[in-house]
């Protein structure tokens, strides 16, 4: 099996999910990532105490179906199909900021370094980069400057003369 290595504020580390194929046996013990559709189905009573499972959600999944579980869930992976595509960005709010969901959110799929600092603010902690020269931008310690954001993010912002800009931390 081939370790992938996730990007976190630490920096790389060995991602400890693996990936659980359509037909593959929940295992007994472990940190398993299922899609949705097929956490619909562990909850159905496949589940096993000793194994940690992590959920993917596609953009087109509502994250208001996971919010029965969010208990039994140790990690919630949204997926961005293209850079362009920013439907998951809200899916992670969301879980932090009304849901209060704390452990890991992973962002998977296409991922660009500038749009790092943005999932950070939007309660990422985790990515699952393929994107070659993102990685090698991240690994050299190379990270992109956002002096100014114009959303704000969580309930810490206070308003200024200008509510719609925020000056980065």
């Amino acid at each position: 099996m081939t370790t992938i290595d996730i990007w976190t504020r630490e920096g790389f580390v060995a991602d400890r999910f693996r990936r659980l194929g359509d037909d593959e046996a929940l295992p007994e013990t472990g940190s398993v990532l299922v899609p949705a559709s097929r956490w619909q189905s562990l909850e159905g009573g496949e589940h096993r105490d000793g194994c940690e499972i992590g959920v993917e959600l596609l953009p087109e999944v509502p994250v208001e179906d996971l919010v029965p579980h969010l208990d039994r869930i140790a990690m919630i992976a949204l997926n961005f199909p293209a850079f362009t595509d920013g439907r998951a960005y809200s899916s992670g709010r969301l879980l932090r900021e009304r849901f209060g969901f704390t452990r890991e959110i992973r962002a998977t799929g296409d991922i660009l370094l500038d749009q790092i600092p943005f999932m950070l603010r939007c309660g990422f902690s985790a990515f699952a980069i393929s994107h070659g020269p993102t990685r090698r931008a991240l690994a050299d310690g190379h990270w992109p400057e956002v002096p100014i954001y114009l959303q704000p993010v969580g309930r810490q912002e206070a308003p200024g003369t200008r509510p719609w800009m925020r000056l980065s931390r």
